[in-house]
């Protein structure tokens, strides 16, 4: 067994060559984090030949579920991006809504719409849709820009089926109706705080006229608004999958062993089923049907996985950084340590994450070392279901707060919004921020509540 100093050093130096690699030699992660693996496993004394066997039913044994789900989410999403589904959920909202309530409406979309497609697409698509309110209503961008972006930040963040939330939970081994139901709980207050909230508040200081750059002519669907998707069927394909999963949860609670319709619901519930029964769905009733041909919705489909390979990669490079950030014994050390100090778990697990959110910029890469430094913490105490997964919020928290130059979601706010780089330091980053605070205090309060 290595002395505590030694292990200890192995994973600072660990945590400052990562950020070395990825902040200051532009490293990609998956890289960062394999070879930052292997450093470690050899600075602890694992033998070369079982290190790499190691790592190599590490990277398995995180993917086995994780890929499945990431590609299925994937090929989901860009069907009812392609299809127009999340433009009519934004015009919809926006219809129905008085001026003084866009702002909810506006959060209310982003939260949904960010369940299934990730938010710099997001953003790209329904940013634009809220120019001709703007100019319409004479009022700063911010005051409907923030509302949109504080809620597309909370679920992509906060709620599986997105990247970011299921590698953490995986890597905590972590239920995801459970993850989902906390994400909600946390969630929505964190969306309202930093969102119409903040907004107004922010908009009344910085005004930001519509970007006359960004500015392309009409929206293609203005010419003839029914080749939207319909609204209900948009809305019900959103929540479908988070329905089956929780009923996945209420079964393995409520139902007795043995009970057929225990079976049923847990299996068409298993996150895996739950995604793939969705994205079939939604081929057939937004693609099919919609006289999408079968050759465009094999382009479709596939044109959905190339993303998702890159962060399939990074998801299990991190899960063998974890695995052997376990084997070194350094959860023991930090739990000690912890006990000493007298510090919440769920705060530590916020720290490690937004330490490496400010320091390299990736929210994804930010949760899962984060995760992967919390597990074999929580893994020495007696933590519960549901504690287990509320820690994963903690660590979405935490990769959520100060968004900035380092970060490609700054930049791609920074020019959507046409606004100088201190404005969007002032909005943009405050926002992400309170959106990660407000959960994190979210967080602490639930956990009064729960074992």
């Amino acid at each position: 067994m290595e002395s505590t100093a030694w292990i200890v050093s192995v994973a600072v130096c660990a945590i400052a060559v990562l950020l070395l690699l990825i902040v200051r030699l532009r490293m990609q992660p998956f890289l960062a984090l394999l070879l930052t693996s292997l450093g470690v496993g050899l600075a602890i004394g694992m033998p070369p030949e079982e290190l790499l066997d190691f790592i190599a039913k590490a990277m398995g044994g995180t993917l086995g579920t994780v890929a499945l789900i990431i590609g299925l989410g994937s090929m989901f999403g860009e069907m009812l991006r392609v299809s127009g589904g999340s433009e009519r959920l934004a015009l919809t909202l926006i219809e129905r809504c008085r001026d003084s309530t866009v702002p909810w409406a506006l959060g209310l979309t982003g939260f949904l719409v960010s369940i299934a497609v990730f938010i710099d697409v997001a953003i790209i698509i329904l940013v634009p849709l809220i120019y001709g309110i703007a100019k319409r209503t004479g009022r700063s961008l911010l005051f409907y820009g923030i509302p949109l972006c504080a809620g597309l930040s909370v679920t992509h963040t906060f709620i599986p089926p997105t990247p970011g939330p299921i590698a953490t939970a995986s890597i905590m081994g972590a239920d995801l109706g459970w993850v989902i139901i906390w994400g909600f709980i946390c969630g929505l207050p964190a969306m309202a705080v930093a969102g119409p909230l903040f907004g107004k508040f922010i908009s009344s200081r910085i005004f930001v006229p519509v970007p006359e750059f960004m500015v392309q002519g009409e929206s293609k669907f203005d010419d003839d608004p029914n080749k939207l998707p319909g609204f209900g069927g948009v809305v019900a394909i959103l929540v479908l999958p988070l329905v089956l999963i929780l009923g996945n949860t209420t079964a393995d609670l409520l139902l007795p062993e043995g009970s057929s319709l225990r079976a049923t619901l847990m299996f068409i519930g298993n996150p895996i089923m739950a995604l793939l029964i969705t994205a079939l769905l939604t081929f057939w009733f937004f693609g099919y049907r919609r006289g999408y041909s079968k050759d465009e919705l094999q382009k479709i489909a596939t044109r959905a996985l190339e993303p998702a390979g890159i962060i399939i990669l990074i998801t299990g490079a991190g899960g063998v950084f974890g695995k052997v950030l376990i084997e070194s014994g350094i959860g023991r050390i930090l739990a000690e340590n912890m006990q000493s100090l007298n510090m919440p778990l769920l705060l530590f697990a916020f720290l490690t994450s937004a330490v490496m959110r400010i320091s390299q910029g990736s929210g994804t890469v930010a949760m899962i070392t984060g995760a992967s430094l919390t597990a074999p913490v929580a893994g020495m105490f007696d933590v519960s279901e549901q504690m287990t997964a509320l820690l994963c919020i903690a660590i979405a928290c935490g990769g959520t707060v100060c968004s900035h130059v380092n970060d490609s979601g700054f930049w791609m706010a920074n020019r959507y919004f046409g606004m100088s780089v201190s404005d969007t330091l002032k909005s943009w980053t405050v926002m992400k921020t309170i959106v990660g605070l407000t959960g994190l205090a979210m967080c602490l309060l639930v956990s009064l509540f729960i074992d």
